[in-house]
């Protein structure tokens, strides 16, 4: 399975390049790779610019399964405003709205299978009760969040409420911006984030056992979602491209 350098290259918008962006082909049909940074203008424009041209038969998407319902609810909910992005949910929900011919699947943790892996991995590295118990404590918290986002969206197709669990992240940076000022904050943002975290040394702490084990999770799921005849485009955080698109090409 062979990426195709020139299929970034072909859209010539600066947001859409190899950094954020791979395709992998395969037999049963081509696998879309989307880096984006959370509710970034130039991660909504560029998974709505993909998905125009692509059309997949599956949206993979970097959420829990059980979080899934709120950010098509969101999509959903906007559709009166036409063709602009929906008011929440970020590249998300624009990702749900702009393809709304193909199939949604959340591959991200807290689900059945990370947990096993995880208890796995914890049991076999023998970790210390401390760093086990900040594994648990940081797997709960995403756990309750994922919920969270399940109440909020039983609310809001009960109801006309919008609930909106948690912050939107705002940027110095504006949808009306030009593609190449967008993407040079977007690039200016990922590189001063991975500064930040190489400056902060980790050995095996809590959130490397967690996040190590969320990506073999998603490796997995999307393994089996390309299996199955038809495109597929998954969207997930920048900080995983890389990892998923390596293991994958394998």
């Amino acid at each position: 399975m062979d990426e195709s350098p020139s299929f970034p290259e072909s859209f010539d918008d600066p947001r859409i390049t190899a950094k954020f962006c791979h395709r992998l082909s395969g037999t049963a049909g081509d696998l879309v790779l989307l880096g984006v940074v959370h509710d970034h203008p130039a991660s909504i424009a560029r998974v709505k610019r993909v998905l125009e041209r692509v059309e997949p038969e599956t949206l993979a998407l970097e959420l829990p399964p059980v979080a899934l319902p709120l950010y098509r609810a969101y999509a959903h909910k906007s559709d009166a405003d036409g063709p602009a992005s929906p008011r929440f949910g970020g590249e998300m929900s624009a990702a749900i709205r702009a393809t709304p011919d193909a199939d949604p699947v959340g591959i991200d943790a807290p689900n059945v299978s990370f947990l096993r892996r995880l208890v796995r991995r914890l049991v076999s590295d023998r970790v210390s009760p401390g760093t086990a118990r900040r594994v648990l404590s940081s797997v709960g918290g995403a756990t309750r969040e994922a919920l969270a986002c399940r109440v909020a969206a039983t609310l809001n197709h009960a109801t006309s409420m919008t609930v909106v669990p948690g912050d939107r992240v705002e940027y110095d940076c504006e949808p009306d911006d030009a593609p190449d000022q967008q993407a040079a904050h977007e690039r200016s943002h990922v590189a001063s984030v991975q500064a930040l975290l190489g400056s902060v040394e980790t050995d095996g702490s809590a959130l490397d056992y967690r996040d190590d084990t969320r990506e073999h999770c998603m490796i997995e799921r999307l393994e089996k979602i390309r299996s199955e005849p038809g495109d597929v485009v998954a969207v997930v955080g920048v900080d995983h491209l890389e990892q998923l698109a390596t293991a994958l090409s394998a």
